[in-house]
């Protein structure tokens, strides 16, 4: 997690200095520019405090050895559902949810219904069924 720990912490302040030199180049008219890009490095120093925590409770990966062999990173590489649908369920309201913004704000809100149900189906896919624990 070394190299995405030093991406994300270390590129937060840049869009933060990006940002006041975008609004006072601009002339701090435009106001997207110079509030939008530094909320970007705010964002991405979130990611980088969260993966400074995650790396406290969790072993280092293969790739973080420098004089690590590729074999090390053989094996398992997480849990992931086998023949899950749920996944198409999310995109196809994801799809319709941006339909719904085009069209109108029932189809959107149909669309959140969808995408809750997916959700749900989703996160209990393993609690029942043929891979139930």
């Amino acid at each position: 997690m070394k190299v995405e720990i030093r991406l994300f912490v270390w590129l937060a302040p840049f869009f933060v200095l990006v940002g006041i030199l975008y609004g006072i180049f601009t002339g701090w008219t435009e106001p997207v520019g110079f509030l939008g890009i530094p909320l970007v490095g705010a964002l991405m120093a979130m990611i980088g405090a969260y993966l400074v925590v995650q790396a406290k409770h969790t072993d280092p990966r293969p790739e973080d050895d420098e004089n690590g062999e590729i074999e090390q990173g053989a094996g398992d590489q997480g849990v992931y559902a086998p023949w899950s649908w749920w996944p198409l369920v999310i995109g196809a309201a994801a799809a319709v949810a941006f339909l719904g913004l085009a069209v109108g704000w029932w189809v959107f809100y149909i669309a959140t219904i969808l995408g809750i149900i997916g959700l749900v189906g989703w996160v209990f896919e393993f609690s029942r069924g043929q891979h139930a624990h």
